[in-house]
């Protein structure tokens, strides 16, 4: 790695590490005192090589002095053509403030991603992704991300511009209530996985939150990588109709899971692996700030986004993530093996699903799939309860509503998530009614396989199913609804599916 610097302060040559190999500290950039200089700017760049083989994390020291009310931060790195199957530079980008980069993040005033090659950071505003406030003298630090790193090494210039001057007032942050209008208990739509301009998606809060309410939703989560800075953009979107929740979708090297409903404000840091044995104490960090931890898209195939965590912190697993695809139907698979076992288990435990959209930009349709929910009222508090409780199912859309029960011969009864407590050889009857999936095929999963598949729905997309089976041929049974597919044994792509229901004493 080499570095230098231009401009009439100086960075020095050091290079220092700050952990086993997980981060490297640069030599500082200072600039000249700001006492008595309104309105001037200072500026210094800096330029280096990151190898193959670099540190996830990179930190740049900028010494901050009195008298300065913004800092701005401009970026650029080379992307050589690399032979297929390599991987290219990709280089992120973040800040931390005078409180330093300790994991936990308590110096954190921001991150972009690869998704902005420029930031300021203001007492009264910052850039989207970054969080306003006080600029105080000290040692800040620019962090630098080599997510990916060519053969050729990554060759970066960061661009660092002070403005001196009186600082404006930071203003109180505004969040949406937790708490919207609701029809009492009752099923709810939601989409917990999106992403706004405040990461990488395109879209508004303004434009997030009229697609949801176009696409049908009583709640969403807002769920920008790795950045909380959001949260107080959303206050003016809710309504009587629409709740929303603030998450953040906590974004490792090895995987992504979605922070579901946490107390707003709250950042969760993102800085580790699974083997350096922290996730846990992140996950519990959720937990206190009232948010559910749910894995994302555990079989995606983009660089870092697999799950290599485990499951044994998650409150739920995201298994249906944006259109259908091969990855959905490898979660969905892996989802039903944790069924099987749970069945098996002292404990009988069990991770229930979701579905959401990730949506970025267009053309991804917000609320394409929907978790549909019952809970007791439209709260934060009970939409979570009925997800941790496993009362739901996946949609890919508003048109598709499901119905779905088991009934014992003297008329038990146990809905979606729920336990029929019955006999091994009582008959059991199960039922699924449902609307809105022209030409599907329904079919009933157990922790024995595909014990049971329907007829062709109608065109008009609605219909009756039922199956009567005995807890001791069928210990769980839940519902998929998949279209036609062209040919072949392998079961079309999925317009909706529950989570189960479990029979047996």
């Amino acid at each position: 790695m080499c570095e230098d610097e231009h401009g009439d302060g100086m960075a020095r040559r050091a290079l220092f590490a700050t952990g086993a190999a997980a981060a490297l500290t640069l030599g500082s950039v200072t600039f000249a005192s700001g006492a008595g200089a309104a309105g001037r700017t200072g500026t210094r760049t800096v330029s280096g090589t990151l190898p193959v083989g670099a540190p996830d994390f990179v930190y740049l020291p900028v010494e901050v002095p009195h008298g300065v009310r913004e800092i701005h931060v401009a970026y650029t790195y080379e992307k050589p053509s690399v032979p297929a199957g390599t991987a290219g530079n990709a280089l992120d980008i973040g800040l931390f403030d005078e409180r330093g980069t300790e994991l936990g993040g308590e110096g954190f005033r921001g991150w972009s991603g690869g998704a902005r090659t420029e930031f300021f950071v203001r007492a009264d505003d910052a850039t989207p992704g970054y969080v306003p406030g006080r600029i105080r003298p000290g040692t800040w630090y620019i962090a630098l991300g080599p997510y990916t790193v060519a053969p050729q090494g990554l060759s970066y210039e960061v661009t660092v511009t002070l403005t001196y001057g009186e600082q404006a007032a930071t203003p109180a942050p505004v969040y949406p209530p937790s708490r919207a209008k609701g029809r009492g208990r009752a099923w709810y739509r939601g989409d917990c996985h999106l992403h706004s301009w405040h990461s990488d998606g395109r879209r508004t809060p303004a434009e997030i939150a009229a697609l949801a309410r176009a696409a049908g939703l009583d709640f969403i989560n807002s769920s920008d990588h790795n950045t909380h800075s959001s949260h107080p953009h959303w206050a003016d979107q809710a309504g009587d109709d629409l709740l929303i929740m603030l998450g953040e979708e906590v974004t490792t090297r090895n995987g992504h899971v979605v922070a579901l409903g946490m107390d707003p404000g709250t950042f969760v840091d993102w800085r580790y692996r699974a083997r350096d044995n922290r996730f846990g104490r992140f996950a519990r960090r959720i937990r206190r700030a009232g948010g559910l931890v749910v894995p994302a898209h555990p079989h995606a195939t983009c660089i870092g986004c697999g799950w290599k965590f485990g499951f044994g912190e998650a409150d739920a697993v995201e298994v249906w993530n944006g259109p259908y695809t091969p990855d959905d139907e490898v979660a969905l698979a892996e989802w039903d093996n944790t069924l099987v076992a749970s069945v098996r288990s002292e404990s009988r435990s069990w991770l229930p699903a979701t579905g959401n959209s990730d949506a970025h930009r267009d053309p991804d349709a917000v609320g394409t799939p929907q978790t549909v929910v019952l809970a007791e009222d439209l709260t934060r508090e009970a939409v979570q309860e009925g997800i941790r409780a496993g009362r739901s199912y996946v949609a890919e859309s508003k048109l598709v509503s499901l119905s779905f029960s088991a009934t014992g011969a003297k008329g038990e009864h146990a809905g979606i998530g729920e336990r029929l407590r019955v006999a091994h050889d009582t008959p059991v009857t199960v039922r699924l009614e449902v609307s809105g999936a022209p030409r599907c095929t329904a079919r009933f999963v157990t922790d024995q396989g595909v014990l049971f598949t329907g007829d062709v729905l109608p065109v008009s997309g609605s219909g009756t199913v039922e199956w009567r089976t005995t807890a001791q041929y069928a210990a769980y049974v839940r519902a998929e609804l998949r279209h036609e597919t062209a040919a072949g044994p392998v079961p079309g792509a999925l317009a909706a599916f529950t989570n189960p229901i479990f029979l047996g004493a």
